[in-house]
């Protein structure tokens, strides 16, 4: 436990420094083989070159989800694993990794059998997500006083190539229409449960460049309990060939329990939030995105379980642009409930510096959307007020047209079952469908001060979010 313990704040003492664009994250080398360095493989779909493993797929819609393992596993520290094939994978990945570069300039194609998937994929607690694979870091420490070497996270992957991951969602997709087997707030559920098809969990100084990862039946990305990961130039694209099967939950990214996340540079085509911070993110940039489709970029939702603490702070989102959408920059957070066993409001904690700066908006329902009342009713939230409490919002250069969706020509709402503090917005730019700038609505429900806002509030009682 104390090695544990040791490990724990070693990650604690990464070097991070912060800056006015966002929160900069400590830079490191791309890896470069030990040519000296010697492994032997018995597989004879795996080939090793000093410390460089390539997979060769099998083929014939065979599973090469085995000797992907077998590599991960032979290759596991301070290497190259080359994936330069189509590999159809029907096995879960969990991959401990310390050091290695994997470069993916083929495409990892999970087999679309439910049957397998829904009960075989990594169970991860949070609103019942699971994954396809699990890619975490790995160090070994031996304890003397047991004579047990055990493993723990580690530190340093990169994953690139210019590859894809697809999860062939569409038959998750047209099952789960006909079968809403869903959780809470968008969330998985026990008895059909829908994978992610990338997960990198218990991991610190990780970079995901230059990869696709489409057709998920579930969010696309989770951060998982880790600190200083970078996505940048990523292509997400969930679109579902049958109109009346929407691709459900198909976030472009979830981030949960982690900090130092920046996400950069990417295409998000989807039909769910194309980021969102789920609760204990904390230090978070995402800036130069493309999302179409979406449900916005958004902090939650948050405060779903009664007792338990969720904390959202020291985000910054900036240069968006936002097409099609539901909502453009969000902020949604439950209700407050009596009930000490809720599982949709009661939670605690805060959301606090939070920064949406440079929003364009085409065609969005709600360009600003903040709520204390999500998945709650107006009835719940009157009775029972959020007890998570937010502060210190600024909204920067919002943008854009509203799609005329929300009635009475309303482009931005904020509203608070208790009171919200600090909520500022400047350079507001906003048209409701078919009018000018400034001849829309903006709804208030209690704001501390409404003179921190460039628009005039029309102050309306609280509603579900």
């Amino acid at each position: 436990m104390k090695a544990f313990t040791a490990l724990l704040a070693a990650l604690a003492t990464i070097d991070i420094t912060s800056a006015a664009t966002g929160y900069l994250h400590k830079e490191r080398s791309t890896y470069t083989p030990s040519l000296g360095r010697r492994w032997s493989s018995n597989n004879p779909y795996v080939t090793v070159d000093g410390s460089v493993c390539t997979v060769k797929p099998m083929g014939g819609g065979q599973d090469d989800g085995p000797n992907l393992l077998y590599a991960f596993n032979l290759c596991g520290s301070t290497a190259l694993i080359n994936l330069p094939g189509y590999y159809t994978v029907n096995t879960v990945l969990q991959t401990y990794l310390n050091n290695v570069e994997v470069r993916l300039t083929g495409a990892i194609s999970y087999v679309p059998d439910i049957e397998y998937w829904s009960p075989a994929s990594i169970f991860l607690t949070y609103q019942n997500a699971t994954t396809y694979w699990f890619f975490r870091q790995a160090i070994t420490i031996y304890h003397e006083s047991t004579k047990l070497t055990i493993l723990y996270s580690g530190s340093g992957i990169t994953l690139h190539g210019g590859g894809t991951i697809d999860a062939n969602g569409q038959t998750w997709w047209d099952y789960y229409a006909q079968n809403k087997n869903a959780g809470v707030a968008g969330g998985s559920s026990r008895t059909f449960a829908r994978p992610i098809p990338l997960t990198v969990g218990n991991a610190s100084n990780v970079v995901v460049d230059d990869i696709s990862v489409i057709n998920s039946p579930f969010w696309h990305n989770l951060v998982y309990q880790s600190t200083d990961v970078t996505y940048s130039n990523i292509q997400i694209r969930s679109i579902s060939s049958n109109e009346s099967a929407e691709a459900a939950n198909s976030d472009g990214w979830d981030i949960y329990r982690s900090s130092y996340v920046t996400i950069k540079d990417s295409n998000v085509q989807n039909g769910d939030d194309c980021v969102s911070f789920k609760p204990n993110s904390t230090y978070m940039t995402v800036e130069n995105m493309i999302c179409n489709g979406s449900h916005g970029i958004s902090v939650g939702s948050l405060g779903q379980y009664a007792g338990e603490t969720d904390i959202v702070a020291n985000v910054y989102v900036r240069n968006i642009s936002m097409s099609n959408a539901q909502n453009g920059a969000r902020i949604k957070v439950f209700g407050g409930s009596n009930d000490t066993k809720s599982i949709s409001g009661g939670g605690v904690g805060y959301v606090n510096n939070v920064t949406f700066q440079d929003f364009v908006n085409y065609n969005v329902d709600n360009p600003i959307y903040l709520t204390q009342c999500y998945s709650s009713s107006a009835q719940q939230c009157q009775d029972h007020p959020s007890t998570l409490s937010i502060s210190d919002v600024h909204f920067i250069n919002i943008s854009g047209s509203a799609s005329g969706l929300v009635p009475n020509n309303t482009v931005a709402t904020l509203e608070c079952s208790a009171e919200c503090v600090d909520i500022t917005a400047s350079g507001t730019q906003l048209s409701p469908k078919n009018g000018t700038v400034g001849s829309g609505k903006y709804l208030c429900a209690n704001l501390q001060d409404e003179s921190t806002l460039d628009f005039q509030c029309t102050d309306v009682p609280i509603t579900k979010g």
